[in-house]
């Protein structure tokens, strides 16, 4: 089978990518062909299994969609996009990528004609408050971000895409993915990572928000396991209703910095330096909290349970030689 990455050079995309060569296959299928796409140049992981074609461009530009879907792929992975604060902070760069990207590829794949799975990264942010204490599946999406506006657009599209029959598509509402590896992004929701990550290695981290923040979050790992199960699944199973929200583990910063201390030790939360920023909490203010995500574990989604093992997956994959 031919399967494409777009956002493939991004910490979910990289891992996937590594992930797709690791196995050779997915949703039972050899992987013959590996077409990876993003803006950034980057440089992809070779493997003797299979072709791996490194794509590098914008996805909305005239052209650039179509030729990436012109091999008629069997599986499309679509993560590319703007992060919160970034989509926030420039709206018409959100608008571009997030929005205009994705009707580029999803308009490029109903010509090619071939009707692939399409799995879409959204996010919990098409959600809106006044929330609940946890937020159940048929919650009613107004979000209250521009990023969450894209999102919600796009997995509107999806929905009425697949409902035609231009392609079999899967929406993932992604909980926050922490603990990040590497450097800061723009994402707004980035200090949950922070937090975590530099205190790990020895260096001090900012909390700019006040610790009965409530949020749900999975691990990296997690993510690749959401996408890859996504790929595997029966379409009838799913049903209609294309986009899915996804498990994870709702806590509060405080219950966070606790799971740090477990893990790592009273010195490691010594190096967090509670710093508000009034810029990060008008956005986290109006994020939602906790998920009941029961349709997304009646089709067979898994995330971690505690974020002692979230803070644990990432020593483990992150930090251990």
């Amino acid at each position: 089978m031919r399967v494409v990455v777009t956002g493939a050079a991004g910490m979910v995309g990289r891992k996937l990518t590594k992930r797709l060569m690791e196995d050779g296959s997915v949703a039972g299928r050899t992987i013959a062909a590996l077409d990876l796409h993003d803006v950034t140049p980057f440089e992809a992981m070779s493997s003797p299994a299979m072709h791996v074609t490194v794509h590098v461009g914008d996805l909305a530009a005239e052209g650039a969609a179509a030729a990436l879907v012109a091999p008629r792929p069997d599986l499309v992975f679509h993560l590319a996009g703007v992060v919160s604060g970034e989509a926030e902070a420039n709206l018409e760069l959100g608008y571009r990528v997030n929005l205009d990207g994705t009707r580029a590829l999803f308009d490029a794949i109903r010509h090619a004609g071939n009707a692939p799975r399409v799995v879409f990264t959204s996010s919990i942010a098409v959600y809106g408050g006044p929330y609940p204490d946890v937020i159940p599946d048929d919650f009613h999406t107004v979000p209250l971000t521009s990023y969450g506006t894209q999102k919600l657009m796009s997995e509107a599209l999806l929905n009425d895409y697949s409902r035609r029959g231009f392609f079999d598509g899967i929406g993932l509402r992604f909980p926050t993915i922490c603990v990040r590896p590497g450097k800061p992004n723009k994402a707004a929701s980035g200090f949950f990572s922070n937090i975590i990550r530099e205190p790990l290695v020895g260096l001090p981290a900012v909390l700019p928000v006040p610790r009965d923040v409530v949020h749900t979050h999975a691990s990296p790992r997690s993510a690749v396991g959401f996408l890859i199960h996504a790929a595997g699944l029966d379409g009838g199973q799913v049903g209609p209703r294309r986009n899915i929200t996804l498990p994870g583990v709702g806590v509060s910063v405080g219950e966070q910095i606790e799971a740090l201390r477990r893990v790592a030790g009273q010195d490691a939360v010594d190096l967090i330096r509670e710093e508000p920023d009034e810029a990060v909490w008008a956005l986290v203010k109006n994020w939602p909290t906790r998920f009941e995500a029961r349709r997304a574990g009646e089709l067979g989604f898994k995330a971690e349970t505690s974020f002692d093992e979230i803070i644990r997956a990432h020593i483990e994959d992150e930090l251990s030689d």
